[in-house]
């Protein structure tokens, strides 16, 4: 009895739901997918782990709902279904079915559009700079990429100095 007491909470869950705990704002399954192929699109994998893999899409959606007012949560949310809308009327399929250089070129497409709704200028905008924030200050980044020295740095006793 204890034992299906402990796995009710996952048999509950319901089909298609984020898997992150959002107050603010409702995002589906099918649109964090999408934030994660977008911004993998991005920040691709390369030698280093791409922003899939590190979550960044989570950080994106986490910031969204704790930092940004309503009105910009609200043309995020209808940038996402115009997003998807956009990408089908050029290709007619969706962003998750596209090539790495379809996809690279449909967010190049709206990097340079400046005719683009409100609400999908919106929502690239904060996915790029969220996706980029997020990407800097992730776990693996801090502690594989920077090199960090200490203020002042070393001192180096060979380094010439000019006299006044």
């Amino acid at each position: 009895m204890a034992g299906g007491l402990a796995l009710l909470p996952s048999c509950l869950k319901e089909a298609g739901k984020s898997t992150i705990l959002l107050k603010r704002i409702s995002i589906n399954l099918d649109q964090e997918n999408l934030l994660a192929e977008v911004a993998e699109t991005m920040i691709p994998k390369t030698d280093t782990p791409g922003a899939r893999e590190l979550n960044v899409h989570l950080y994106v959606l986490k910031m969204l709902d704790d930092c940004y007012e309503e009105t910009d949560q609200k043309k995020f949310i209808a940038g996402i279904e115009q997003f998807n809308d956009h990408v089908y009327d050029k290709t007619t399929k969706s962003f998750n079915k596209l090539s790495v250089l379809q996809r690279q070129s449909i967010l190049t497409e709206l990097e340079n559009n400046k005719k683009i709704s409100p609400e999908l200028a919106a929502f690239y905008t904060i996915m790029k700079q969220r996706t980029i924030k997020g990407y800097l200050n992730s776990q693996y980044v801090m502690t594989n990429l920077v090199k960090w020295e200490l203020v002042p740095g070393r001192y180096n006793g060979y380094f010439p100095a000019k006299t006044a």
